[in-house]
């Protein structure tokens, strides 16, 4: 990229852009315009950035011009046809300065978000070594949003764009496997650029990513707006979650820095870990409580990588050794694994600090006491069960009540679509991708208002209509439950939710993913499904190919003496078994009891009866978060779980 301006020129900008934003400069274009960027076909885009009020700005690509002038706070945009698809271009903005970015392609830009499915890098998904090597294509870019919480809405988002290559795949933070692969089928089935704006942060739920004054409608976001704004008008740092603020204003223990090696801890009081909340006066209250011991070690010490075990914690834990920071988790990570970084340890005398936060009565460290230990390089181990020193920093007693939240990433409220989705508008789009749910499952009734939304909140903010919105339902996680359940966990629920928001909002669609998973693992790491069926959606919606989208979908059902018969649509070649028999169903008479059933597909529809349900009225298939996936079409895609019932 080429950036040409004197001296003067220089001056003049740099006081006109403090003057137009409140003394933070901008830049005279906006970091999602750079080298190696994709810029969308067939349609207008806009660019913008920031100079003094009133000055002209020229832009140029493939011999087309289009000219802005400054506003009053120093905002230029302009508007341009872009020339076809293909590329590499130069686009060169004149005004106070000039700016040359070059090796521009011309193709479609997607949009990417969600939580940590879709942040998850192309290096951890299966056979992600091998992937990586291979992830050479010049034809796709990426353009990967850093995690930003805001309180209010920012103006100037962060990242650059990268080609595809092996070096843009690190194990975090690298660009994401399900964009990859989505991008990777649809630019080899088109030939045409495909531009990725990777904008996704693990755990969060849908509220963060809209806009507060749709939340405001929705009473229930009321005392979590309210806060934001008092946590803004003190002027405190954006974290994005509530616990931080709430450490920030109680935690004795953080602001006194009690994780520090020399410590006058005379007044700390005798406990163990195991008995330490009970010991110190807080079993049923949630509370933090510091803990500190010395340990001893061999001198030499063992060479190769020590760890921490803390086993299974709840709700959240940091550990510091020597002073030093070890680890520290969240309520996801069990059970808890520190490695402990080189110059860390020494021989002799160690002091292990840990603070822990509790939330419920049985709360603190859940596993055997003499499974609590250090691990050093040649696997022998220092047990940490005995005798410790304790003292409560804070407890959720008046006159410091617990946070409304208690994650310490990103939960609030439209933190993450004034800090990351809104600096990228209005960039013109082909649509957006999305991977979410998980955070939501809690209060999956929700979902039903939130997620259309959201869809409705980034349509507004890139003025393009209602583009494309593809949405992954969730794929199969937790134990499989052996008997049919009566009621819905919450996964099950927002797994429903996005398949009816798919139907019935309008140009968007949901691919089902129950036949991926791991029962143990929120990130399952088989990627390459869900981003090929993704791609599938938009080589038939967007690039006009004939392809199958869909699995076969319930349509509707017909009763038959002591039996059901499921009619299907989207059956393309026709119903195909996978295992050892078609199995997942559950049948219901009036009494509302589910029993297994037995199943056989007939032509394009399914038979189901069971000899415990003589009159069956009602019919489910795949209702639970971890069903086993037995039908599919011959186009190899799953069927979507459903329920006929509603109740």
């Amino acid at each position: 990229m080429k950036r040409v301006l004197s001296a003067a020129l220089f001056a003049i900008a740099l006081c006109a852009s403090l003057f137009a934003t409140g003394g933070t400069e901008r830049p005279f274009v906006s970091p999602v315009f750079g080298e190696h960027m994709v810029l969308q076909r067939g349609k207008p885009n806009r660019i913008w950035g920031w100079t003094q009020p009133g000055a002209e700005v020229r832009v140029e690509i493939a011999g087309q011009t289009a000219k802005a002038t400054a506003a009053a706070d120093g905002r230029w945009q302009a508007e341009f046809t872009p020339p076809p698809a293909g590329g590499p271009y130069t686009l060169k903005i004149d005004g106070p300065q000039h700016v040359e970015l070059g090796d521009i392609l011309v193709g479609d830009v997607w949009l990417c978000g969600g939580q940590s499915n879709m942040e998850f890098s192309l290096r951890g998904a299966r056979d992600g070594e091998a992937e990586v090597a291979a992830a050479n294509h010049p034809g796709i870019r990426f353009f990967r949003v850093p995690t930003k919480s805001a309180y209010g809405p920012v103006a100037v988002p962060t990242g650059e764009w990268k080609v595809c290559a092996p070096e843009i795949f690190p194990m975090w933070g690298g660009g994401s496997a399900v964009a990859y692969y989505f991008a990777r089928k649809v630019h080899a089935e088109t030939g045409v650029p495909i531009g990725l704006i990777q904008s996704a942060v693990g755990g969060t739920p849908a509220e963060c990513w809209m806009t507060p004054e749709t939340l405001k409608r929705m009473p229930e976001f009321g005392p979590a707006l309210a806060e934001i704004e008092r946590f803004k008008a003190r002027g405190e740092p954006e974290y994005g979650n509530f616990i931080s603020h709430w450490y920030d204003e109680f935690d004795r223990g953080q602001k006194e820095e009690w994780g520090k090696e020399t410590l006058d801890d005379s007044a700390w009081k005798p406990t163990t870990l195991k008995s330490a909340f009970a010991d110190l006066g807080v079993p049923e209250t949630p509370a933090i409580v510091w803990l500190r011991r010395e340990i001893e070690l061999p001198d030499p010490l063992p060479a190769g990588m020590a760890k921490v075990l803390l086993g299974v914690v709840e709700k959240m834990d940091t550990v510091h050794i020597n002073g030093r920071w070890v680890g520290a988790s969240s309520w996801v990570e069990n059970p808890r694994v520190y490695p402990i970084g080189p110059d860390v340890l020494r021989p002799g005398k160690n002091t292990v600090v840990i603070r822990v936060l509790k939330t419920k009565p049985d709360g603190g460290f859940n596993t055997p006491a003499g499974d609590l230990k250090i691990v050093l390089g040649d696997g022998s181990s220092v047990a940490l069960e005995g005798a410790w020193k304790g003292i409560v920093s804070v407890d959720a007693r008046a006159p410091h009540p617990m946070p409304l939240a208690y994650e310490n990433y990103p939960t609030m409220p439209s933190v993450l679509y004034q800090g990351m989705l809104r600096p990228l508008a209005p960039l013109a789009l082909t649509g957006a991708l999305w991977y979410q749910g998980e955070a939501n499952q809690f209060k999956a009734q929700q979902y039903r208002t939130l997620l259309p939304a959201m869809i409705t909140d980034w349509r507004t903010a890139f003025g393009q209509g209602d583009f494309p919105f593809y949405i992954v339902s969730l794929p199969a996680f937790m134990q499989r439950q052996a008997e049919p359940p009566s009621t819905a966990d919450g996964w099950t629920q927002i797994r429903e939710i996005q398949m009816e928001i798919g139907r019935s909002v309008r140009a968007a669609g949901t691919i089902i993913t129950v036949d991926t998973g791991d029962a143990d693992n929120i990130h399952p790491t088989e990627k390459v499904p869900v981003g090929e069926r993704l791609a599938l959606l938009a080589l038939k919606n967007v690039y006009g190919r004939d392809v199958v989208t869909a699995g076969p979908t319930f349509a509707k059902l017909e009763a038959l003496p002591g039996a059901l018969r499921i009619h299907y649509t989207d059956t393309d070649g026709g119903l195909v078994v996978k295992g050892d028999k078609l199995g997942e169903f559950a049948v219901a008479g009036a009494d509302r009891t589910w029993h297994w059933a037995e199943a056989r597909v007939e032509g394009d529809t399914v038979v189901v009866s069971s000899p415990e349900v003589p009159e069956p009225i009602a019919v489910r298939y795949a209702w639970q978060a971890n069903p086993l996936a037995t039908l599919y079409n011959a186009a190899g895609l799953p069927a979507a779980p459903f329920r006929s019932d509603n109740w």
